[in-house]
């Protein structure tokens, strides 16, 4: 007998959504090419913690450049292949990497601050998006959070810093973190609290 998602997986799920450039890895603009990959020091084992914790992980990336006709979706999806690749052999395995690839003047429904893509996720991997976190260096991703329930992180690599100074001292996130691997110990922290 065939079991259906909802007997197989009875219980709802918690996930940690990333983004990408700046977050997990380093700023590079427009990054479009494996070579110019550089991971955020300790990302890999950071991610390694949440997988080990059981959190499902998704990455949720804006990947204008494409859609200026600077680089290609296949350049995207090399890149973010080889992040897979990588992040795997680290036993931090990725569930599902969402790209917007529109311009912002597009006005699609899809790039961050929208929360399509949480919400994506969460139809189809039964999320409990509320016990969820959202991780990223831009006020867009921690909007894109917060619009879809999750609680929010923001990292000061990236844009991080620059972007809180944008918030005038005002915290735009439920934590503030130096980078992604004090991003995990935090979300593991309330996990653990939240028991």
């Amino acid at each position: 007998m065939r079991r259906t998602r909802k007997a197989r997986d009875a219980e709802p799920k918690r996930a940690v959504f990333l983004d990408r450039d700046g977050t997990l890895v380093h700023e590079t603009h427009y990054l479009h090419r494996v070579e110019d990959v550089r991971f955020v020091a300790r990302a890999a084992t950071a991610l390694r913690r949440l997988r080990r914790a059981g959190f499902l992980l998704f990455i949720i990336t804006n990947q204008s450049g494409v859609g200026r006709g600077f680089y290609t979706l296949e350049d995207v999806q090399r890149v973010n292949r080889y992040l897979l690749g990588v992040l795997g052999k680290y036993g931090a395995e990725v569930d599902g990497i969402y790209v917007c690839p529109h311009h912002p003047e597009d006005r699609c429904n899809c790039r961050k601050p929208s929360p399509k893509f949480l919400f994506d996720a969460a139809a189809q991997f039964d999320l409990r998006l509320a016990d969820s976190f959202m991780v990223g260096d831009h006020i867009s991703d921690i909007e894109a959070g917060r619009r879809a329930g999750a609680r929010t992180v923001m990292v000061r690599t990236g844009h991080g810093e620059e972007n809180l100074r944008e918030a005038g001292g005002r915290p735009p996130a439920d934590h503030v973190a130096r980078d992604l691997s004090a991003a995990v110990t935090w979300i593991l922290k309330q996990k653990r609290e939240s028991q």
